[in-house]
């Protein structure tokens, strides 16, 4: 599948959800809709040429907006990536969340990571991957988002208890989910991201399950 064609699928996914007040209303959603046709075109620009050939003004002619509008949204390139994947520590929590109370906190994450994962195009996922491994900008960020989402993960276990062991049990969870998930993308895009990501999820789990016996 090709890049552009990937980027105009998960396009959606970066949608506000339209609840401002009245009177900003329009320009909300004209501010929004320019921030997401932004992201597209940078994202679509990103995995076909890659990162460090695409420039800027590149971006924002594809976008067809001006080199200084495209500063009134993101700071940098790197903000652009960061932009594209700013949904995933809230839906993770969300799935956290809804997961049966009969489920342990691992069990729970588990499942939410595997739910999340399974609504990614595993093209996109694959070349997002090398796109982050192959810039060391990106890599740092990369780790900046990781940090984040085992705080939110955190909170969104925590929600599953009540007392203090609860918590730092929460804690303690999300930070082997979390990891989970980088070594596991690592690994899945080492093998040749051949195995659907759920299943990868499945296997990586379990091999967490192994080490605590």
């Amino acid at each position: 599948m090709k890049a552009s064609k990937v980027v105009r699928k998960r396009a959606k996914l970066l949608s506000g959800d339209g609840k401002s007040p009245a009177a900003p209303g329009l320009r909300q959603r004209k501010r929004q809709q320019t921030r997401e046709r932004l992201t597209r075109a940078a994202m679509a620009l990103f995995l076909e040429r890659g990162f460090e050939a695409t420039t800027i003004d590149d971006i924002a002619a594809a976008a067809d907006v001006s080199r200084r509008s495209f500063f009134h949204y993101f700071a940098s390139k790197e903000d652009v990536v960061a932009a594209w994947q700013e949904n995933a520590a809230s839906a993770l929590v969300a799935e956290v969340v809804a997961r049966p109370a009969d489920e342990s906190m691992l069990t729970a994450a588990e499942n939410a990571i595997a739910a999340a994962v399974k609504r990614l195009d595993p093209a996109e996922a694959a070349a997002m991957s090398r796109l982050k491994r192959d810039n060391p900008a990106l890599q740092a960020r990369d780790q900046l988002k990781y940090e984040k989402l085992e705080r939110a993960l955190a909170e969104g276990l925590a929600q599953r208890g009540r007392t203090k062991s609860d918590r730092l049990q929460a804690r303690l969870v999300a930070m082997i989910a979390t990891g989970a998930m980088r070594v596991g993308g690592e690994s899945w895009i080492g093998e040749g991201a051949r195995e659907k990501p759920e299943a990868f999820v499945k296997r990586t789990f379990d091999a967490i399950r192994a080490i605590l016996k």
